[in-house]
């Protein structure tokens, strides 16, 4: 009894133009449809990601140093920064005394050792023992909501190319 063998000899085409013919009927679907996810296994891994999406290595930082930081929120949303970008409380941005606009900076709380990627888009603080003001964002994924003010660990990572 031929049960698979038998079979399959029946689909077989005899001419060769009969294949491509057997195959649409058989399978709707054009063969990119098929192509494409082997197109992507093999492109993929030889595609750099960006910066900010390869978990990988730690960047370096040019320069670390503590400081105190706090955080402000809600009553200056929307108003101009000193780099004139709106503020956006729920954006990772800071506020630093002389770091130029644009730099980027991790800040950690020294005490939890959480952190945060954060850009400098403001002047300040204004407050004699401060360093650096932060978003409420910032603030609240590294910690700083509670008491306001916190000891951090800052490591500048890069700074903006000068024209």
């Amino acid at each position: 009894m031929c049960l698979s063998g038998c079979k399959m000899e029946a689909l077989k085409p005899s001419v060769p133009g009969q294949a491509l013919r057997f195959m649409r009927k058989r399978f709707p679907i054009a063969l990119p449809a098929f192509a494409w996810p082997l197109l992507v296994c093999l492109v993929v891994p030889w595609v750099q990601a960006p910066l900010g999406a390869r978990p990988g290595q730690p960047i370096k930082p040019i320069k670390t140093w503590s400081a105190l930081a706090s955080w402000y929120g809600p009553h200056f949303q929307g108003r101009k920064t000193a780099s004139g970008q709106p503020y956006d409380m729920f954006a990772a941005t800071a506020a630093h005394a002389w770091l130029p606009f644009g730099s980027l900076i991790r800040i950690v709380n020294i005490h939890t050792g959480h952190s945060q990627l954060v850009r400098i888009n403001d002047r300040g603080p204004f407050q004699d023992d401060r360093e650096l003001d932060v978003s409420f964002l910032v603030a609240s994924r590294v910690g700083l909501l509670g008491r306001g003010v916190g000891l951090v660990r800052i490591e500048l990572l890069e700074e903006p190319q000068r024209p």
